[in-house]
């Protein structure tokens, strides 16, 4: 019994270490770092980031807190937005996409994040539901980048995931005012199930809360409409 126990006790420590042998490690610290930078100033104008935690961010970056970082912020993430989807189109014609597989969680939504703030969206979807169908990345990964396809492409998204604004002019003061929605959904009644068939925990009203958004369902015909 002692040396079927030992047994047992080899093939699963052999197993784990066979499984960390497997995790490109260098490919796994750049994708690490490329998941930092597409993060970093998005955690700064992140709506959940502690005023402490901005400051930090300040303070690594030598901005003052006066203005001028936020004015200019975007135009930052832009930039760093180009540098990494460069980044990531060599290591995805190189290796394919780098999946759980290849460098572990979390890092196997490193690659995810970047192709999600590109312009390029169309052109790795189909690699990204292969990855989700195979588990190499949650499948609710794919779900949000469906999503904002079809938002951009003007079409109604499937799981309520995307949020868009626009300055529209308030009807009685004339004054400009940002508008926030959660862009339309397709048969919005059945939205929670497909959320919770896709494994989102949350649901739609829950999510638009957490984006400080008033959950409403409108057409794309309302959307037209107020605009």
């Amino acid at each position: 019994m002692k040396k079927y126990l030992l047994a047992i006790l080899f093939i699963s420590l052999f197993g784990q270490v066979q499984s960390q042998n497997t995790i490109n490690q260098n490919l796994k610290a750049e994708l690490d770092s490329i998941y930092k930078s597409d993060q970093f100033f998005r955690e700064y104008l992140d709506s959940e980031t502690t005023d402490a935690r901005k400051s930090e961010i300040l303070k690594e970056t030598g901005y003052a807190d006066d203005g001028s970082f936020r004015s200019r912020v975007w135009s930052m993430i832009n930039v760093q937005d180009s540098i990494n989807i460069i980044k990531v189109e060599k290591i995805i014609s190189r290796y394919g996409y780098p999946g759980k597989s290849l460098v572990g969680e979390p890092t196997n939504e490193s690659a995810w994040y970047v192709i999600q703030h590109s312009k390029k969206i169309s052109n790795y979807l189909p690699l990204i539901e292969e990855a989700a169908t195979k588990g190499e990345i949650p499948f609710t990964r794919f779900a949000m980048m469906q999503d904002r396809y079809l938002t951009q492409q003007g079409k109604e998204q499937i799981y309520g995931t995307q949020a868009q604004g626009k300055l529209i002019a308030n009807k009685q003061t004339g004054k400009k005012e940002f508008f926030t929605y959660i862009s339309p959904i397709q048969n919005p009644e059945k939205v929670n199930e497909r959320r919770k068939k896709a494994g989102f925990t949350t649901t739609v009203e829950e999510n638009a809360k957490r984006m400080r958004i008033e959950y409403k369902v409108y057409t794309l015909d309302d959307i037209a409409k107020i605009f």
